[in-house]
């Protein structure tokens, strides 16, 4: 192994099924550097944590010698695809972001729908959410970091290249360029260079092509039943999520690529299914350390 990777090691805390407190120390229990948070609901949704809270939470954080690498703000539907919901949720996305900073990260990740082919009325709508967060971030040095995997890699850039800063940045994730698009996380490093803030770590493979719409849903599009979607992805049948080193992410490579670009942020650990998550967490720490 020749590489050599020095970057901090994150991990979803959520991805360990506890209460916040919980899971931050469980993070600490597995050896990560820093910690990735939903924000979207519950305790940790902005409008449940009043100004003493945040600051106690940001002292708890810091007592466990954990930084915060960045927070998921993602509300789900369509992403920005829908006009008439942008507002809103441009509006909860600022105040998602805001909660990043006092929490020390600047970095806040999400979801923006599936980028159109064609410049449509939907391509327009997530345009103009995009730019608007962009510019509030850019404004308060910051990042929305936009999740790899509903489009190839070359698609997103054009996208992101069509707005006035990097605001909108990339958060990137190599298994679901893998598990969605079929597409290779590698030279998804060398496309998206400018543009990546946050990673996540996570492997898996693909068992079949399939239309990402399925997974990731699209305005106007209704593939077949939900019933039927639900069953393809609990039984696996289009794709799986895999400990470190099973799947078909090649982590040498990878790794060589973000180095290569000058990426020095955070590879954040992400998992999203199995009946151990904690443990497999734990030898994901191990693994990615076994590059050090």
């Amino acid at each position: 192994m020749s590489i050599r990777v020095p970057n901090p090691i994150g991990v979803i805390v959520d991805s360990f099924g506890l209460p916040v407190r919980e899971g931050l120390q469980k993070a600490k229990d597995v050896g990560a550097d820093g910690v990735q948070i939903y924000a979207v609901k519950g305790e940790m949704y902005p409008d449940n944590l009043t100004a003493s809270q945040r600051k106690e939470l940001k002292a708890y954080i810091d007592s466990l010698g954990l930084q915060v690498s960045a927070l998921v703000g993602d509300f789900g539907g369509h992403g920005f695809q829908v006009r008439a919901e942008n507002k809103e949720k441009i509006e909860k996305s600022k105040r998602v972001l805001d909660l990043a900073l006092e929490l020390g990260t600047n970095i806040v990740t999400t979801h923006i729908g599936i980028v159109p082919s064609e410049k449509d009325d939907v391509y327009e709508a997530m345009q103009e959410a995009c730019e608007e967060l962009g510019q509030y971030a850019k404004s308060v040095n910051a990042y929305f970091a936009i999740e790899t995997g509903p489009e190839p890699a070359a698609h997103l850039k054009s996208f992101l290249d069509t707005l006035s800063t990097n605001g909108v940045s990339v958060n990137f994730d190599p298994a679901n360029m893998i598990m969605v698009t079929g597409d290779d996380p590698v030279q998804g490093v060398y496309t998206l260079k400018d543009y990546i803030v946050h990673t996540h770590v996570k492997d898996g493979l693909r068992h079949k092509e399939f239309d990402p719409r399925i997974l990731y849903g699209a305005v106007g599009f209704e593939p077949m039943a939900h019933e039927r979607i639900a069953e393809m992805l609990r039984e696996g049948e289009l794709f799986e999520e895999l400990p470190l080193g099973e799947g078909k992410v090649d982590f040498d490579r990878y790794f060589q690529a973000l180095q290569e670009i000058g990426y020095e942020g955070y590879l954040t650990i992400e998992r999203e299914v199995g009946d151990d998550p904690a443990e497999d967490i734990r030898k994901a720490v191990e693994f990615i350390k076994a590059y050090r």
